[in-house]
C-alpha cells in the first residue's frame, strides 16, 4: 500500500465491511482492499503508535490529500502481488561455530568489543576476524577484494555477523571505524536474498543518514561492494538535487534507497515509492539526525513498515534519546560498543591558544602560509586541512582570504548549492584544494581519509560537537593534529577539553555525557562559570568575602586566571 499522509489518517471516519475499507473524507473517497491494509499495519508487535509524529504533519493540505488518496488505489493493487520478505538463512564458517566461549571472550577483549544483550535474547553471534569466515555472496566477496579489503575492523568484525544473521543492531562506534562497510555488506547480502524488485515496486533497503554528503558516501560505498551484480540498483534521494531525476529512478525500482528523511517523506507522499517491501532499515548518525529535528519524520517512517523487518541503528554517541528510540523500534537487539563511546579521539594531538576575535584570521593566515612554507621546503604536498568556523557568512570570507594569500582552498556549508557541495568535497578528496573551510555540516559522518590538521577557528558550543570535529582526523589508526582557537567567552569548553586532557595524562577514562538533555545541563553550566568569572572579577575589587564559588568550578575559575593562558596545551600524544 502507498503511503498515506498521517492528517488523511486521523482526519478520515473509517468503516469495514467483511470485505472492503472505505475511507471517506472532505475531499475525496477511496476504497482499499482489506488485504492491502493488512500490508500497511497501524500498530505491531514492537512499535508503538506516536501521536506526536502525526501531529507535526498536521499542517499537510487537504489539495495534496485528493491526490495522494487517489494514488494510492492502483499502488495499493499492486501490492496485493509484491512477495513477502525472505529471511535469509546464514551460517557462518565451521571454524567459526566451533569457537568457545572463552575464545569468544579473548576475541572480543583484543578487538576491544563491549557486545550485550538482554537477559532473555539469545546470545550474540561470535565475532568473525576474516571475511571468508562470514560465507558470504561470491560477487560480493569479489568486490572486497577488488577494493583492497583485508580485515574486517572491530565493528565489521562483530556488527557483520549480528546483521547478517537477522538480529537486530545498536551499534556504537568512533568516527573512522568502517561502520558503513558494517551494515552496507550484510544489506546487499539481504537484498540478494529477496524476489527481484520489479517496476512500481518501492525499495528492499533502506538506509536513512542525516546529511546529503553523508548519505552520498554511503551510497558511493553500496555500490563500491556491489560492483559485480549487474542488476542490483541503488538511488540516493537528497535534497538540493532534481526531484524529477529521483522520481524516474524511484518508480523503475531500486534495491537500496539511500536518503535524508525530509526528501524521502516526499517522495512517499508523491506516490513515487512506497514502504511495503522494505525488509531491512538502517539508521545510521542516529543522534545527529535527531539533533537536527528528524525524529518526526523518522518516526513516521518506522512506524508504516511491516513488521516483518529488521533494523540496525548506529550511533557515535549513545545519549538517553538513541536508547529510547531503540527501544521503541528495535527488537531485542545485540548492542555493540567499540571503544569508549563519546570519549575523545586518543591519536590526535591537540592544541589549544587563546586568541583575540579581532585577530583569528590573522592567526590563521600565519599559521597556514608557515605551513605551506615549510611543507614547499621539505617538498611534501600540504597536508588535507579542514578549518572549522561558526557561520556561513565567516566561511566564505575566511576561505576568501586564504585564497589571497595563494593558499588552496574551498567553502563548504549549507548555503551552498548541492553541485557546489559535492564539487568542494571532490576537490578536497582529490587534494586538488587541499583546504576545507566549512561549518558543522563536515564534522559528522564526513569521511575523507588523509585529513591531517583540524583547525577550529571558532570553538563549537559543546563537547561532544568538538569530538565530532576532532573526529575528522587521525582517523583509522593514523595520526592527526588539531588547533583550537578560543577566547574568554569559549572559557566552559576550554576548560572541560584541558580537564580531559590532564585525566587522560594521568591515565583516567575520558567520557562525557551527550545529547540534548546533557547539552541543556552544559549550557546552564556555562552560564553559571560565567557568572563565577564575573563575581571574581569583582571580588578583585571590593575583597574576597562575598564570593560563593561552587567547589566544582573552581578548577574553571583558577584555569581562566593562569598566566599560562596564551600558551599552547597538547596532549594525547601516543
Amino acid at each position: 500500500m502507498s503511503y498515506v499522509p498521517p492528517h488523511l489518517r486521523s482526519s478520515s471516519t473509517t468503516t469495514t465491511t467483511t470485505t472492503t475499507t472505505t475511507t471517506t473524507t472532505e475531499t475525496s473517497s477511496v476504497t482499499l482492499d482489506d488485504q492491502s491494509k493488512l500490508s500497511y499495519p497501524s500498530s505491531n508487535s514492537h512499535f508503538n503508535n506516536d501521536k506526536s509524529s502525526a501531529a507535526s504533519f498536521s499542517s499537510f493540505s487537504h489539495s495534496n490529500a485528493s491526490r495522494w488518496s487517489s494514488g494510492s488505489i492502483s499502488t495499493a493493487n499492486r501490492a496485493l502481488a509484491r512477495p513477502d520478505a525472505v529471511v535469509p538463512q546464514w551460517k557462518p564458517s565451521e571454524r567459526v561455530l566451533r569457537m568457545k566461549p572463552e575464545l569468544i571472550e579473548e576475541v572480543c577483549l583484543r578487538l576491544n568489543l563491549d557486545v550485550s544483550v538482554s537477559p532473555d535474547s539469545a546470545p550474540a553471534p561470535a565475532p568473525i576476524e576474516s571475511f571468508a569466515d562470514m560465507c558470504l555472496h561470491a560477487s560480493i566477496m569479489k568486490d572486497i577484494a577488488y577494493h583492497g579489503y583485508t580485515t574486517p575492523t572491530s565493528i565489521q568484525a562483530q556488527a557483520m555477523p549480528v546483521a547478517l544473521s537477522g538480529r537486530d543492531l545498536l551499534g556504537c562506534a568512533e568516527t573512522g571505524s568502517g561502520k558503513t562497510a558494517a551494515f552496507a555488506i550484510p544489506m546487499i547480502q539481504h537484498c540478494l536474498a529477496q524476489p527481484p524488485v520489479q517496476r512500481g515496486d518501492g525499495p528492499l533497503a533502506l538506509v536513512l543518514a542525516p546529511t546529503r554528503e553523508l548519505a552520498q558516501q554511503i551510497e558511493k560505498e553500496v555500490k563500491a561492494f556491489s560492483k559485480s551484480l549487474e542488476s542490483f540498483r541503488t538511488a540516493i534521494v537528497v535534497g538540493g538535487t532534481n526531484i524529477a531525476e529521483q522520481r524516474s529512478e524511484l518508480r523503475a525500482g531500486v534495491d537500496v534507497v539511500v536518503a535524508t528523511p525530509g526528501r524521502f517523506i516526499d517522495h512517499l507522499q508523491q506516490g513515487n515509492t512506497s514502504v511495503t517491501r522494505i525488509s531491512f532499515v538502517v539508521l545510521d548518525e542516529a543522534d545527529r539526525m535527531l539533533d537536527m529535528g528528524f525524529e518526526p519524520q523518522i518516526r513516521e517512517v518506522m512506524r508504516n513498515l511491516s513488521e516483518k523487518h529488521q533494523t540496525l541503528l548506529f550511533s557515535a554517541t549513545m545519549p538517553d534519546e538513541i536508547e529510547e528510540l531503540a527501544q521503541e523500534y528495535l527488537t531485542n537487539p545485540v548492542q555493540v560498543k567499540v571503544g569508549k563511546v563519546s570519549s575523545p579521539t586518543a591519536n590526535v594531538t591537540q592544541t589549544l591558544e587563546k586568541v583575540s576575535e579581532s585577530e583569528k584570521t590573522d592567526r590563521l593566515l600565519a599559521l597556514l602560509v608557515e605551513e605551506a612554507s615549510r611543507v614547499e621546503r621539505s617538498g611534501h604536498p600540504f597536508p588535507l586541512t579542514i578549518v572549522f568556523v561558526e557561520r556561513k557568512t565567516r566561511c566564505d570570507e575566511v576561505a576568501d582570504a586564504l585564497v589571497a594569500q595563494g593558499l588552496h582552498a574551498v567553502a563548504l556549508h549549507g548555503g551552498r548549492t548541492q553541485g557546489e557541495r559535492e564539487a568542494a568535497l571532490r576537490e578536497f578528496r582529490k587534494g586538488t584544494t587541499n583546504i576545507l573551510v566549512a561549518t558543522d555540516v563536515a564534522s559528522r559522518g564526513l569521511d575523507v581519509s588523509g585529513v591531517a590538521h583540524v583547525i577550529n577557528l571558532d570553538l563549537p558550543k559543546s563537547m561532544e560537537d568538538y569530538v565530532h570535529r576532532i573526529g575528522r582526523t587521525g582517523r583509522a589508526g593514523s595520526m592527526g593534529q588539531a588547533t583550537s582557537f578560543y577566547t574568554d567567552r569559549d572559557m566552559f569548553l576550554v576548560a572541560n577539553i584541558k580537564k580531559a586532557i590532564a585525566d587522560v595524562g594521568s591515565g583516567n577514562a575520558v567520557a562525557f555525557a551527550t545529547g540534548k538533555t546533557a547539552r541543556k545541563k552544559e549550557r546552564e553550566a556555562a552560564a553559571a562559570q560565567k557568572q563565577a568569572r564575573v563575581a571574581l572579577s569583582k571580588c578583585s575589587i571590593t575583597g574576597p568575602t562575598s564570593v560563593n564559588i561552587e567547589d566544582k568550578y573552581r578548577f574553571m575559575i583558577a584555569d581562566s586566571n593562569s598566566k599560562r593562558e596564551g600558551a599552547a596545551d597538547s596532549a594525547w600524544d601516543d
